[in-house]
């Protein structure tokens, strides 16, 4: 069987962790969970959203049941007293079994908040499906506006022109330079784009650099309307190198990737089951 868990730990754990606090984000793509014990970030995990559901998830009614405890990511004893929150894709139309859910924009938020200490930011939190662009003031959530209508400006989109470049999405994520021009503003007509660019023989370098090109010019009419001094870049496109060399230079500002942007909405659900 293949091991669809990758499990990233950040500090050795007892077998028993007092006060655990359990967060998790579950993603289009990734469902993502981490726990803060004492305030400090110690475990952080990660599964494809399928594979996870299938393996450890079922509908009672109408709430999703997962069994946490057949993950191996938690003692029982920890399950029993740890606040659990739950955000994310998933949330949009189930509720979970056991767990207190709370909004994406609420949880990224306080990961953001979190990880980069600042007060005052703009987040560009892009995931597998959807994009958020919030502005923060004074350590709270002043406005924000999402794109959850097309998958075109998420990381979605990269997956699927990385298929048809037929290159990973290593090797997209690290070209910037001298992009080929790709207007397109719809996922499906991209591709077609794409594949026209492809024939007029532009080099695989350049079409990787357009391909990040366009998904930087579909937020940036988001980014304009919450000006700061300061961008965070949160979500799995924050693994994107490129995406956040292009992003430098069109806004000018510098982009700050938190240490660990795809587990964001995790940690922020963790924060949030402290009270904090």
């Amino acid at each position: 069987m293949v091991n669809s868990k990758r499990e990233i730990k950040t500090s050795n754990l007892e077998p028993r962790t007092s006060n655990l606090k359990i967060g998790i984000d579950l993603g289009s793509r990734k469902a993502k969970f981490a726990a803060m014990g004492g305030g400090t970030l110690v475990r952080l995990a990660d599964y494809d959203t399928i594979a996870f559901y299938k393996r450890f998830g079922k509908v009672v009614g109408d709430e999703l049941s997962l069994d946490l405890a057949g993950t191996g990511l938690f003692t029982a004893e920890e399950l029993e007293d740890a606040p659990l929150v739950v955000t994310g894709y998933g949330r949009n139309t189930l509720n979970m079994r056991g767990a207190r859910v709370i909004s994406e924009i609420r949880a990224h938020v306080a990961g953001a908040l979190f990880q980069t200490a600042l007060k005052d930011f703009t987040m560009l939190d892009m995931g597998g499906q959807d994009t958020k662009v919030a502005l923060i003031r004074n350590g709270r959530l002043s406005d924000f506006v999402m794109n959850d209508k097309c998958a075109a400006s998420s990381g979605r989109y990269l997956e699927n022109m990385a298929v048809i470049l037929e290159v990973s999405l290593d090797e997209l994520s690290s070209h910037w330079e001298e992009p080929v021009k790709l207007d397109a503003t719809c996922g499906i007509f991209g591709e077609s784009e794409l594949i026209g660019q492809i024939l007029r023989g532009y080099p695989i370098a350049r079409l990787c650099a357009g391909v990040n090109q366009t998904l930087v010019k579909r937020v940036l009419p988001m980014l304009r309307r919450f000006p700061s001094d300061h961008l965070v870049l949160s979500g799995g496109v924050a693994l994107n190198g490129a995406l956040v060399r292009l992003l430098e230079k069109e806004t000018g500002l510098p982009v700050i990737v938190p240490a660990h942007p795809q587990h964001n909405g995790a940690i922020g659900c963790a924060l949030l089951g402290t009270g904090d």
